[in-house]
Parts: structure tokens; C-alpha cells; sequence
């Protein structure tokens, strides 16, 4: 079966942030929306389908998760990324950026260390600093357009009173797949400091064509027991508003203080569509994703070669995984506000300023990428145009 992802999704007035909230974000309504993270692609109808049949029974009671809600993650895993995870494993969270929080308050204590590495996905930061823990950043190096993570400083940040840090992996907003390594290196450190990794993986499926994705946790038993892995099928298959994630913890007593936090706050239930949702996407949506990361691909390198031929002030970094693209604007001399009122003002395009995602984001715009062709194709002749306007 092939999917038309060039068919336009209706969403204004559907209560959608994206779309129906662009006055109150960008000061106007009738830009192009190409901020926040979820796709203008319908969801797959093998999905919907799943949802309708459930409305057929029409009590919307309590309910707990079924033996098919666990096996369709296992079957999941290890199909498209070789990973065998065990049923006892998986832990319930509504949501990754809960998740984050709720590793805050059951790995850590306030005034404690907890490291990011920015640019990173802003939730990071709020996660440590909301529960009175101490931020501390440890930033990606860059050169000539390639991102690293430092090592070297890596080492000098943990001391006695760092507990834990935050992976983006695949990177939200570089695109970066993280080599493994990389990964190697970063679990060793952080086994070698007692140092907890909690790598948000929920970009995962998202790796596009000549790119491999590497769950942190599967690299060793060693560092599987020091690893909390946030999963979901939410950014693969457009379902951020069910708020239905997996937490991936194999190590025992790190799984019972994770849980025992989703307890005391009495949001462990879920609900009945997220269930259902996931699972219908987990078992029929193969064919599916592997149309749409060839879709997206397409959509990258037009990106790719438009600003290369036509807008040489901005450069993209090619991304390897998720659906967002990292715009280097810096040649342009602007701040962080005055590039998002060009874009917005000038070109019509809303996107995310790169000094949101903390220091090394100043002169960069994310771009999300994953809506039809036609969409990425209007925004970019709009962006010439106001480039054009100012050179």
C-alpha cells in the first residue's frame, strides 16, 4: 500500500497549537508554521481504524494496558532497532517530557548536578531547574558545521554531586545520530562516575536512509544497568495528543524508584486510545514509516540543495534523523529576536529560535520539516525573497 503524504492536513481550528495558536506565538497569524514538533501528515489510517472500531464499545471506563500493549513495543524494538527488551522492563509515563521530570525527582535530590548538553530540546532544562536541581551544561562542540559532544569537558563537569545526565538521542535539534562510539564513550565516563544516563530516544525511528540508530542501552549489560531509556510512538506516527510513552528500565531498583514517583502522582492509568493507538502503530506501521523517512529524505535534500543554489546565507547541517532541520543563520548578524521577527515579518515562516535550545543555539532556526513538499517548497521561495530583500 503506498500513503499520500502530499495531501494537505486540515488543521486549523481543531485546537491545534501549531496552527491555531500562530497569532499568539508569532504576533500574526498567517505565517507558515514549521515549529512545533509534530507532523502535518494525516495519521495513518490503520491507526484510525483501530480507534474507530474501539468507539464501537461505547464505555470509556477504567482500563489497564493488555498483554498485546507490551509485546508490540518488545516486537517493535527489536525489528526495527535489534534490541531484545524484556516485558518487566517497560514503565508507563504520559509522556516523554514527564518522564524527564519524574526522573528528576526519583534519581535525584534538590541541589543536586544534573547535566545537558545544548543546543538540546529546551524541556531539558526545565526538568532539572523546576525541582530546585542544579543545571549544568556541558555543550556541544562545533566545527565547520560538524557537532560533537566534549568528552574532555564532560569529565570536568561531574564531581561528587552529579547524579545524572540528560541525552538527546537522535539529537532534537541537530538531527545528529549518535555514533556508537560515541555512545560508548559517553556510558563509560558516566559508568566510571556513577553517573545515571537518561536518553530521551524518542526520535528513534525517525533515522533516515544511511543512518543507523543505536539505543544506548543495548551496547552492554554494564551499560544497560545504569540507563533509562524514554521511547514512544508519538513523533513517528503523529500521536503527541494521547500522551502515551515507555520508559525502558532493566535495572530493578532504578525501575522501582521510577515507578514508585508515577505512583505517588497517581498518573500511571493512561488512557484507553493511547493504548490503542500504540499498539495498532507498533504491529501495522512498517510499511508505513519506511514511505514517510523516504518522503522526509526528500524533503531534506531539496532543503539541502534550495539553500546551497539559491540562499547561501543560510546553512542547513544535513540531518540524519528526527524531522527538524538545523539552519545556520549566523552570516546574516542578527540576534536570536531579530532573526525570528525577519523570518516571521519578512518571509512569513514560523520557526524555532536557536538560543531557546541554550547556549550554541544563538544565529540558528530549527525548521520542522515534516509536512508536504509543496508546504517546504512555498516557505523557501518566501525566505529567498526576504533574503533577497536585504542582501
Amino acid at each position: 500500500m503506498s500513503w499520500n503524504f502530499d495531501e494537505p492536513a486540515r488543521r486549523e481550528g481543531t485546537n491545534c497549537i501549531k496552527y491555531d495558536l500562530r497569532n499568539e506565538t508569532f504576533g500574526v497569524a498567517d505565517v507558515i508554521p514549521m515549529w512545533v514538533a509534530d507532523m502535518d501528515f494525516n495519521t495513518p489510517d490503520f491507526i484510525i481504524n483501530s480507534l474507530s472500531r474501539r468507539l464501537e464499545h461505547e464505555i470509556l471506563g477504567y482500563s489497564y494496558r493488555p498483554p498485546e500493549y507490551f509485546s508490540s513495543i518488545i516486537d517493535w524494538s527489536e525489528r526495527r532497532h535489534n534490541w531484545k527488551i524484556e516485558k518487566e522492563w517497560i514503565c508507563f509515563s504520559p509522556g516523554i517530557v514527564p518522564a524527564l521530570n519524574f526522573c528528576t525527582l526519583a534519581f535525584s535530590n534538590p541541589g543536586e548536578n544534573i547535566i545537558v548538553q545544548p543546543p538540546v530540546y529546551f524541556p531539558f532544562f526545565s526538568a532539572v531547574e523546576a525541582h530546585g536541581r542544579k543545571l549544568v551544561y556541558n555543550p556541544l562542540k562545533e566545527s565547520g558545521g560538524n557537532w560533537e559532544m566534549d568528552f574532555e569537558n564532560l569529565r570536568n563537569c561531574i564531581n561528587e554531586n552529579t547524579k545524572m545526565i540528560f541525552l538527546s538521542n537522535p539529537h532534537n535539534p541537530l538531527g545528529r545520530v549518535w555514533y556508537p562510539d560515541e555512545l560508548f564513550e559517553i556510558a563509560d565516563i558516566c559508568l566510571k562516575n556513577n553517573v545515571l544516563i537518561v536518553s530521551d530516544e524518542i526520535h528513534c525511528d525517525l533515522v533516515l536512509p544511511g543512518f543507523k540508530h543505536t539505543p544506548l542501552a543495548k551496547l552492554s549489560s554494564e551499560a544497560a544497568k545504569i540507563t533509562i531509556t524514554c521511547l514512544a510512538p508519538s513523533k513517528t506516527f503523529n500521536l503527541a495528543g494521547l500522551s502515551t510513552s515507555s520508559v525502558i528500565i532493566s535495572n530493578p531498583e532504578l525501575r522501582k524508584s521510577f515507578n514508585s514517583v508515577v505512583e505517588k502522582l497517581h498518573v500511571g492509568n493512561g488512557n484507553i486510545f493511547g493504548s490503542e493507538a500504540s499498539v495498532a502503530a507498533y504491529t501495522g506501521g512498517d510499511n508505513w514509516l519506511d514511505e514517510l523517512l523516504i518522503y522526509l529524505n526528500r524533503n531534506v535534500e531539496y532543503i539541502m540543495s534550495f539553500c546551497s543554489d539559491k540562499v547561501p546565507e543560510i546553512i542547513p547541517l544535513r540531518t540524519e534523523a528526527t524531522y527538524m532541520i538545523w539552519l545556520d543563520c549566523r552570516s546574516l548578524g542578527m540576534t536570536g529576536k531579530e532573526l525570528q521577527s525577519f523570518f516571521v515579518s519578512k518571509a512569513g515562516v514560523g520557526m524555532n529560535e536557536g538560543s531557546t535550545f541554550g547556549p550554541g543555539g544563538e544565529g540558528y532556526m530549527r525548521m520542522n520539516l515534516a509536512c508536504p513538499l509543496k508546504t517546504v517548497v512555498n516557505a523557501l521561495d518566501q525566505i529567498e525573497k526576504a533574503i533577497i530583500s536585504i542582501r
